[in-house]
This record gives C-alpha cells, structure tokens and sequence, in this order.
C-alpha cells in the first residue's frame, strides 16, 4: 500500500470487477469516502478550506439532490468570513445536512455544528465544544489599524452569529450575550443541553452510512435498469 494519505484499492470505472487487490487502483481514502456524500473538516477554517466544503456540498447536490450529506467536523475554529460562506452553502443545498462533532469544536466549528439540519446534529460522546464571539482577521496586517476599521464589521458579524444561535437552540439573547463574551467550554451533554447538538453518539448514522454506500454501489451495476452511472473518480 503506498506511504502518506491514506489510499485504498477501489474499482474504478473500466476496472474488471475480478480483479486482484494488489492490481486494483490506489484511490485517495477521502474521495472514496466522498461517494458516501461525507465531508469531512479537519483542520482550521479559512478560505481554501471553506471553498473546497461548499464546492464538495453544491456538487453532490447537482449529482443527487435527493440524498443526504454527512459533514464530519473536528476544528480549532478560524475565519468567521470563511465559516459564513460554509454556513450559507449548508443553507442553500437542497439535501438535508448533518452534522457530525467529534474531537474538538471551538468557534466558527460550533457554529457549523449548530448550522446543521434540525434534528440532526450529532456529536461524539467524548467531544468538546467552545463558544466565543467572532473576531476579524482579513488581511493579517497592523492589528490596531484593524481594530478601529473592522469594529463595525466585527458587530455585524456577530449580531449574525447570534442570531443563528438564537434560532438553532432557543436561548434567550442575554443569556448568549453573556456567554459568548468569554471562551464557553462544553461536554457533549452540557452542548445537547444548550441546543447545539440534537443527539449523542453516532453509530446509528454510520450504519446508514454503510447501507447506502452498498445502494450507491448497486446502482453502479450497468446492467441495472433506469439507474444513473456516478461519474468517474478518475
């Protein structure tokens, strides 16, 4: 097996389906997973990242806006322009997006996992979430210039953040104004609790995960009648 991202041997299309393991294609782990419609964050939030998600999301959806997305999400958190755009995308795809948590959700990776479909929102049982207001970061330059011509926008920001909280988990404003004035740590329970997660645990969704993988499969059979082909990873 080759040393470095994970790769797994996968049958591609003009690939005989008796072929060996050793003779079959090497393909990326991630744009295998990427046919079960998972998306997966795992690294900070800033432009590169955020536009690989919403590409991922809005091209799945063209491909079958009848199937659900799965969005795994372990973040540090980062630009809260770049988690907007993702947020907006979850938004404006057709196919109800879950939300996945597990290790570590903090800042603008809480606030994705808020952003997912009503109901479900899920989170490892051992994950963390921190809560924060936003801050600005455009252009990485003199930082007391920023203070003084992005306060404006910092304020916009976050009456946006707010008020997607104040909807996804039905606290009271003040309640959230208070806490999201200093770093607000939370278990799994305490996060199910505030509203921002709808359950805990996801073993149930990854054996939906494996029976539509096996449907998704099936449906790649080109004897099989009045199915459409999945494009080729290649």
């Amino acid at each position: 097996m080759p040393i470095g991202m994970p790769k797994i041997p996968f049958l591609l299309d003009g690939d005989e389906e008796d072929e060996e393991e050793d003779d079959a294609t090497w393909v990326d782990l991630y744009n295998v997973l990427y046919r079960t419609r998972s998306i997966f964050l795992g690294d900070a939030i800033h432009f590169e990242v955020a536009n690989h998600i919403a590409g991922l999301m809005i091209f799945l959806t063209i491909q079958d806006a009848t199937q659900n997305l799965y969005f795994f999400i372990n973040s540090p958190g980062g630009l809260a322009v770049a988690g907007l755009l993702i947020y907006d995308t979850m938004q404006y795809v057709t196919p109800p997006v879950y939300t996945l948590g597990l290790g570590v959700l903090a800042s603008m990776a809480s606030f994705l996992l808020v952003g997912g479909e009503t109901s479900k929102r899920l989170m490892g049982p051992n994950a963390r979430v921190m809560i924060h207001q936003p801050e600005s970061d455009y252009t990485h330059k003199d930082r007391s210039l920023e203070v003084h011509l992005d306060s404006g926008e910092v304020e916009h920001i976050r009456n946006m953040v707010i008020r997607v909280y104040l909807e996804r988990t039905r606290l009271p404003r003040e309640v959230l104004n208070d806490h999201l004035e200093r770093n607000l740590f939370m278990t799994a329970t305490e996060a199910k609790y505030y509203g921002i997660v709808d359950d805990i645990g996801v073993e149930n969704l990854l054996a939906r995960l494996r029976e539509e993988s096996a449907s998704q499969d099936n449906s790649l059979d080109p004897d099989a009648p009045d199915e459409t082909l999945a494009p080729s990873l290649l």
